[in-house]
This record gives C-alpha cells, sequence and structure tokens, in this order.
C-alpha cells in the first residue's frame, strides 16, 4: 500500500519536471515554425529610423529686443512670412534724423551750383575778353607806331614850312622898309609865319599824344598777363566750385545712405521665413533681448525630409548613392513613400540606442539618409518613426519591412 502511493506520488513529480524542461523547447520550437518571419529576399535590405528634416535656423542680423513673436512650434509658414520682429525705437529715431538731412544736403548742392553757374560765367565773359585783347594789342601796337612816325614826319613837314616862311616874311619886312614891296604884302607874310608857327605846335602835340598812345599800346601786353592771371584766378575759383559741387553730392549720397542703412536695419529688425515649412523649435520668448545673429526658430521643409537609418557594415557595401527605397510608417500601415539614397556616412559607428532591435545596438553600422521624393499633404513629419526598404538590385519586387 505504501509502495502505491510512493508511485503515485512519483509520477505527478516527473511529469511536472518534463513539462519545464520541454515547455521552453516546445516554445522555441514554435517561434522558429510559426513565429519567426522569413528574411527580405536577395536585392533588399531593411531598416529602420526615425524621419528628420534640413533645419534652417532663423536669426536676425542685429541684437534687440523681441516685440512681436508671430507664430509657435508646429505652425505651418511660408516663404517671406513674417515671423518676428525686434524693437526699432532706436532706429526709427536714426532714420528720422537722416531723413531730414535730405533737404539741407539737396539745398546745399543748389547752393553750390548757383555758385559754380556764376564763376563760370565769369571765366566765360573773361576768356572772350582775353581773346578779343590778343588779337587787338598788336594791332593796337602797331596802329600807335604807325601814329608816331606819321606826326613826326607832320611836324617835319610842319618846322620847313615854319622855317620857310619866317625867312619870306623877313625879306618882305626887309622890301617894305626899302619901300621896294607894299606893307601888305609883309603883314600877310608875317601872318603866314604866325600860322605857320601855330601848324608846328600842332604837329609837336601830336607827336606828343602818339608817343603816349604808343607808350599805352607796349602796355598791351602786360594787360594781356594781367588778364591771363584773372583768368587763371577764375579758373581755380571754377576748379574750387565744382569741388564744392562734388563735396556737396557726396554729402547727398552719404545722407541716403545713411536713410538706406537705418531702412534696411529697420526692416531686418522684421525676420522673415526663408523658406516654407513647419516651425520646429522656438528658443526664445516675447521680450527676450537676442544677440546678433543668435537663434530665434527653426524651421524644417516638409517637402524635403529624409529617413536616417543606419545599414550594418556587412550590407553597407550593396547601397549606392541613388539607389531607390521606400519608407513605411505604422502610421499610414497601407501606403509607402518613394525615396532615395542621397547620403552614405563614410564612417563606421555603433548602432545609435533609438534602434528598435537590441541586439543589433552593438554592431558597427553606417548611417544613410533616404530622401523622400514626395510628401504628399505633408503627412510625414519630422520625429516620426518609421521602417524602410532599400532595393539594391533593380530585379527584385517590393516587399515590405519585416521585423
Amino acid at each position: 500500500m505504501e509502495k502505491t502511493n510512493a508511485v503515485k506520488r512519483a509520477v505527478p513529480r516527473a511529469i511536472r519536471i518534463l513539462l519545464i524542461v520541454a515547455l521552453p523547447v516546445l516554445a522555441c520550437s514554435a517561434y522558429f515554425v510559426w513565429g519567426r518571419r522569413a528574411p527580405l529576399p536577395e536585392g533588399l535590405i531593411q531598416a529602420n529610423g526615425r524621419i528628420e528634416g534640413d533645419q534652417t535656423t532663423v536669426a536676425s542680423k542685429f541684437p534687440g529686443r523681441i516685440r512681436e513673436l508671430l507664430v509657435r512650434e508646429g505652425d505651418q509658414v511660408s516663404a517671406g512670412q513674417l515671423l518676428f520682429t525686434l524693437d526699432d525705437d532706436q532706429v526709427a529715431a536714426r532714420l528720422d534724423q537722416a531723413r531730414a538731412k535730405v533737404p539741407q544736403a539737396n539745398a546745399q548742392i543748389l547752393q553750390a551750383r548757383h555758385a559754380e553757374a556764376a564763376i563760370q560765367a565769369k571765366v566765360r565773359a573773361a576768356s572772350i575778353g582775353l581773346s578779343v585783347m590778343s588779337r587787338d594789342v598788336p594791332l593796337t601796337v602797331e596802329n600807335a607806331q604807325t601814329n608816331v612816325v606819321r606826326a613826326y614826319t607832320g611836324l617835319a613837314k610842319a618846322e620847313a614850312a615854319e622855317q620857310q616862311v619866317a625867312r619870306d616874311a623877313q625879306r618882305f619886312r626887309t622890301l617894305a622898309d626899302r619901300g621896294s614891296l607894299g606893307k601888305q604884302k609883309a603883314e600877310q607874310a608875317e601872318l603866314a609865319r604866325t600860322a605857320a608857327q601855330k601848324d608846328v605846335e600842332t604837329a609837336r602835340a601830336e607827336v606828343a599824344q602818339s608817343n603816349v598812345l604808343f607808350s599805352q599800346a607796349q602796355l598791351g601786353p602786360d594787360r594781356v598777363m594781367e588778364r591771363s592771371q584773372e583768368m587763371e584766378a577764375l579758373n581755380q575759383q571754377l576748379l574750387q566750385a565744382r569741388a564744392t559741387v562734388s563735396q556737396a553730392v557726396a554729402g547727398l549720397s552719404q545722407v541716403r545712405a545713411g536713410v538706406n542703412e537705418a531702412g534696411s536695419v529697420q526692416a531686418d529688425l522684421q525676420v522673415t521665413a526663408p523658406i516654407g515649412g513647419i516651425v520646429a523649435t522656438r528658443v526664445h520668448d516675447l521680450g527676450e533681448v537676442v544677440a546678433a545673429g543668435a537663434p530665434v526658430f527653426d524651421l524644417v521643409d516638409l517637402d524635403k525630409l529624409y529617413l536616417k537609418v543606419y545599414v550594418p557594415e556587412s550590407q553597407i557595401g550593396k547601397v549606392r548613392l541613388g539607389v531607390a527605397a521606400r519608407i513605411y510608417s505604422d502610421a499610414f500601415p497601407n501606403q509607402s513613400f518613394d525615396a532615395t539614397v542621397r547620403y552614405i556616412s563614410p564612417r563606421a559607428e555603433f548602432t545609435p540606442k533609438e534602434v528598435q532591435t537590441p541586439d543589433e545596438r552593438v554592431k558597427l553600422v553606417y548611417a544613410v539618409k533616404l530622401y523622400l521624393v514626395s510628401n504628399p499633404d505633408h503627412r510625414l513629419s519630422p520625429g516620426l518613426p518609421a521602417d524602410a526598404v532599400i532595393r539594391w538590385m533593380d530585379s527584385t519586387p517590393w516587399v515590405k519591412p519585416k521585423w
């Protein structure tokens, strides 16, 4: 009886031990038979990662306090859309000051041009006068010299005539005193002598006047030289006047440059989106002071997304730039997205922690970027996990990834 009971107790224990040993074996067998999926066909490589996008940092060229924030994380923006503005009170004051200088600069230019025109008129008149004088002076000297010769000739004739008349008057007086000639004839001869003396005096006056005129004519070249010097001085004044005009114009250009610069700075304080996309991050908040070039927003273009995956070292040799790929997301289980391999890292690294398969994290892998051909309706967004199949043999049919 006791032996029977002992046998009965030993049988369940053996069954339990058998079950403990057999169950793991049966479970492994069941996994390999039913649970394990078949690997992808030759020509396909599967990988997984997260959707990413090239980020564009939005910053201001100038420091300042944020006055307005017009978008937030997740907002869709278009290229040229205003994102934020900085305080522009000081810049606006500078712009008003610069604009106020424009009328003054214009007035200086107008005044300088009027002065230039007046001096230019003087230069033209002096140039004409100098030209006429340069032609007249030689003629005047020649005429004066001719008049001097003529005057001396006339004086010689007058003196000869006066001497002859004086001798005649003396003879007539002698004859009249003797009674050989009438007294009237002697008086007429004396009157002729007086007239001849007057002619001599007149000729001498003409000689003196012609000499004065000749001396004055000889001063003509000196007057031409003086007029040339005056002309040179006027030309210098004209050059100075033109330089003043140029300075005034340069001053206006500088004032306008100040206006444009202040206006440009004021425009740059209103920062717009350089590209269309989604606001990925916002670094600063309203009222904060930012430095020049400090990031305020990061934008991602939803039309230029890529899936960053890691391909094992043993398979990276099969992947080439331009190879086609397909991306699958749990958010859209019935849709695949075409992609292309556009980047292959030249250096191997240990698999990052975000890779889903634990036993793959200790292997050396290469980062590969699969750029989406298109993103219909912007369904995919940065940060979304996704699987991918890379087809390195064109003859291999597409198959969904199997994990």
